[in-house]
């Protein structure tokens, strides 16, 4: 009763399926089409202000174009005038002003005033500013205010001027009433033939650049501006509410673009209220900019159009595919009734593929089918995988016979009458293939009984070819003889124990170093022969290992068979199993006893030496320290008998020979100290970040008399920008003083230094202190770093302490950077000198840094 419930309920659910489908699938298509047509929208509004910008780009161009061509076109007409003969001879006589122009550059100055419709004047002006000739000759004579024309262009050259209040000259005086209109100045300064200078000056009409933009915009949507190149506005079409003179430095273009790009366009801010598509470009030969603006609501007065198209075509989709739906939910119902009546023919047809589900489930590759004796009744297009013969020639082939003779007898057993019914039978045979290669085939078959009377009828079966897999498992074996083989001859001790842990297996070097065989220890728990608490510390590492995984080494002592402790680094992998689970433990030893000894050796000879060196840096302070006491008195009682002595020469040279060699004591034991400091690793380098331009200029300064006293000439190049490093300025200082001292010393008189700083691609701080001495060997030019070593070149008593080079490359390093010298010559030589370089990273890891021992 149950199954015909469900067999009747089943397939209104099915239905209900349908159903749901339909509504899901008319749902993502209005989706579909609601998503297409907002992305197409959103793509044409990009297209509208795409072009939008597109025409205020080719209004900008053209309206610059139109308008340089315009003030070009007016500075030619000035330079054609001052190179007309009418000019020098129209000025001739002119000393004080009070002779008129000759009619002729009268004539001339109106011809360029009506051939160049931008302009409302045209005059020629003496430098001090009075009107000499003019195109209205009711302004010859009036005296101008210079300055308010700005700077005067170079003879032969012409300037755009600064827009001014005014209509004509008469604006241009001094204390001229205001104009509410404005004129820009185009000057010019010619000079004459008899060395005269005078100023051409054109005034050009703002408004009639105006009209050249309203014109182009006649038919356009938007506005158009010119300005200066500082911001500006000098004319604007109709629609732009700012009155000329007024500055626009605020506007986008002058505030971001300019002057880093000469034209562009945007969507956004501009000179106008709201959001504009702004197009601007720099003229190509004069200080102006043309803006051209359009409103955004305009540009995209179109696109709103085709919103409107967008939105019908949406609701016209939305109702065929509501008619769709409804179509498809008729259909469904029309659907259900043929499908019962596709039902039970599939009933019909089910009682008639049984025979073939029993065939298939036997199916692997090669598949046939034999009577009750075992003779071929059936096969597959496979067959010619096991025989030559056509596959007609197959039937009546006794399928025993095809096999190797040895396996013959166990492929009769399958074939045998008696058995289980339905019991699946198999096994592996050899036959030579009809390539001639023996082939390996494993053979399924399955008993086939009457329904009725249950009697044998024949059998079913299939064979797959199990070759490969026959020879990989001989491999397979092969290989697993000679891992076993590897791990046996191994020299470390290896063991294996498995999840319970217990021995799986040990070799012999293990044998050998625990002194018990395999035979007693396999099968046992691990560790069973150690102490507890050694076997504690082995099953926490097993613990960890297998809930972690992966691999650890530790290490620890193990008793040796000779009962002696060896320390033991121990490796443990966890050896995974063929479901994925874990198989056991493999785990090798190795004795690291000798190693381990020569550490604390090492170790007991490091801190040996680090004692004896600690014990030498405080003998050298103390005995430095020691010493300074009697030298100040030595220096002291010198100094007095030298200032005693002036009348006695020969008294005074002993005390100043007792000064100088007292001076060279105080330096060595001076150098001692620093040599200690740095050896006793407890002071510290304050490290700061410093410009070292302004350090190295401290010293340059400092050095100065000693430079003087030798004639020497400094050339010192730093960078303009900043050299800034964290160092120790004291520090720092001191390095470029002893290598500067050290340059000074070893300079003939007159010579010259050369200090030069500067930043490498690499990142780093590059001073140099080059100099024309003697230079240092070249087998030398590393040890001169070495603390008490001195050049070959130095020894005739004009060299130090050797501590000075020593102390420097230690504090470079402790900064992180290093110090090197070179020569710039063959030693002796007339290019003979050296070279000092000093290398500093520009950052540090900290402020403060500890000093280490020095090598």
């Amino acid at each position: 009763m149950s199954a015909d419930a469900a067999s009747s309920i089943s397939p209104g659910h099915a239905r209900d399926h349908q159903r749901l489908a339909v509504y899901t699938a008319a749902l993502l298509l209005s989706l579909a089409l609601l998503a297409s047509l907002a992305g197409l929208a959103w793509y044409e509004r990009g297209e509208a202000l795409d072009a939008a910008q597109d025409r205020s780009k080719l209004m900008s161009r053209v309206l610059e174009d139109q308008i340089t061509r315009a003030v070009e076109s007016a500075a030619q007409s000035l330079r054609s005038l001052g190179e007309s003969p009418a000019l020098a001879s129209g000025l001739q006589g002119e000393g004080g002003g009070g002779a008129l122009p000759s009619e002729a550059l009268n004539l001339q100055l109106r011809q360029v005033l009506q051939g160049q419709p931008v302009l409302r004047n045209v005059a020629v002006l003496s430098l001090g500013g009075q009107v000499l000739a003019s195109s209205e000759p009711s302004e010859i004579g009036l005296q101008l205010s210079v300055p308010l024309l700005g700077a005067l262009p170079s003879e032969g050259g012409d300037r755009l001027a600064a827009l001014l209040p005014g209509r004509g000259l008469r604006d241009l005086r001094v204390n001229a009433a205001p104009s509410p209109v404005y004129m820009l100045p185009l000057l010019r300064q010619q000079r004459l033939p008899g060395g005269r200078h005078v100023l051409l000056l054109a005034l050009i009409n703002p408004d009639a650049l105006a009209n050249y933009q309203s014109q182009a915009l006649a038919d356009a949507k938007g506005a158009a501006l010119l300005s200066s190149f500082d911001g500006q506005l000098l004319a604007a079409s109709e629609s732009v509410s700012q009155e000329p003179g007024t500055r626009l430095s605020h506007h986008p273009v002058f505030a971001q673009w300019l002057p880093a790009r000469e034209h562009g366009s945007y969507v956004g801010l501009g000179a106008m209220s709201g959001t504009q598509v702004v197009a601007f470009r720099a003229s190509r030969t004069r200080p102006l900019v043309v803006l051209v603006e359009e409103r955004v609501e305009l540009a995209l007065q179109g696109w709103r159009e085709l919103l409107h198209v967008l939105l019908a075509v949406a609701g016209a989709g939305l109702v065929l595919i509501a008619g769709a739906a409804w179509v498809a939910l008729r259909s469904l119902s029309n659907g259900a009734r043929a499908r019962a009546a596709l039902d039970r023919a599939h009933q019909r047809v089910a009682a008639r593929e049984h025979d073939l589900r029993v065939l298939l489930k036997s199916l692997q590759e090669f598949v046939f089918r034999t009577d009750a004796q075992g003779a071929i009744t059936f096969v597959n297009a496979r067959w010619s995988s096991l025989s030559a013969l056509p596959i007609r020639e197959s039937h009546g082939l006794y399928l025993p016979d095809l096999v190797v003779p040895q396996h013959r007898q166990r492929m009769q057993a399958l074939f045998a009458p008696d058995g289980q019914p339905g019991e699946s039978r198999s096994a592996q045979f050899a036959l030579q293939a009809p390539d001639g290669q023996m082939r390996r085939f494993e053979i399924s078959v399955l008993p086939l009984r009457d329904e009725q009377s249950q009697a044998l009828s024949g059998f079913a079966g299939s064979a797959v070819d199990v070759t490969e897999r026959w020879v990989a498992q001989q491999s397979l074996q092969h290989q697993l003889a000679f891992s076993a083989l590897l791990q046996e001859m191994s020299p470390l001790p290896v063991s294996m124990f498995d999840a319970e842990g217990r021995y799986v297996t040990v070799n012999q070097a293990w044998e050998e170093f625990t002194g018990r065989s395999r035979q007693v220890t396999l099968g046992q728990p691990v560790g069973n022969f150690m102490p507890k608490a050694e076997r504690l510390v082995h099953d926490e590492q097993d613990a960890r290992l297998l809930r972690e995984g992966g691999r650890i080494r530790y290490e620890t002592q193990i008793q040796h068979r000779d009962g002696s402790l060896r320390d033991m680094l121990i490796t443990k992998v966890r050896v995974p199993d063929q479901n994925g689970g874990v198989a056991g433990i493999l785990c090798t030893l190795e004795d690291v006893s000798e190693f381990r000894a020569a550490e604390r050796a090492t170790r007991e000879a490091r801190d040996v030496a680090q004692e004896a060196s600690r014990a030498k840096s405080e003998f050298v302070a103390n005995i430095s320290h020691e010493l300074r006491t009697p030298l100040q008195s030595i220096l002291g009682f010198s100094e007095l008998g030298m200032a005693r002595g002036r009348d006695a020469p020969k008294l005074a040279s002993m005390f100043g020979d007792i000064q100088q060699a007292g001076q060279r004591m105080l330096a060595l034991v001076n150098d001692l100290l620093d040599v200690s400091k740095i050896e006793s690793s407890v002071g510290t380098f304050d490290l700061e970040r410093c410009d070292l331009r302004g350090l190295i200029q401290g010293v340059m300064r400092e050095l100065e008399p000693l430079m003087a006293r030798r004639h020497l000439r400094l050339s010192l190049r730093q960078p303009a920008t900043p050299l800034a490093a964290k160092v120790d300025p004291l520090r720092f200082q001191q390095v470029v003083r002893n290598v500067m001292a050290n340059a000074i010393k070893f300079s003939p008189e007159g010579g010259a230094l050369d200090v030069r700083a500067q930043l490498t691609p690499q990142g780093e701080v590059h001073i140099s202190v080059a100099d024309q001495g003697p230079g240092i060997p070249p087998a030398e030019l590393e040890k001169i770093f070495d603390a008490f070593v001195q050049s070959s070149q130095t020894k005739d008593g004009s060299g130090g302490t050797g501590l000075g080079l020593a102390i420097c490359r230690k504090i470079i390093e402790i900064h992180g950077g290093r110090i090197y010298a070179e020569n710039r010559g063959e030693p002796g030589s007339e290019s003979s000198g050296s070279v000092f370089h000093i290398l500093l990273p520009l950052r540090q890891q900290g402020d403060s840094q500890v000093m280490s021992t020095l090598d």
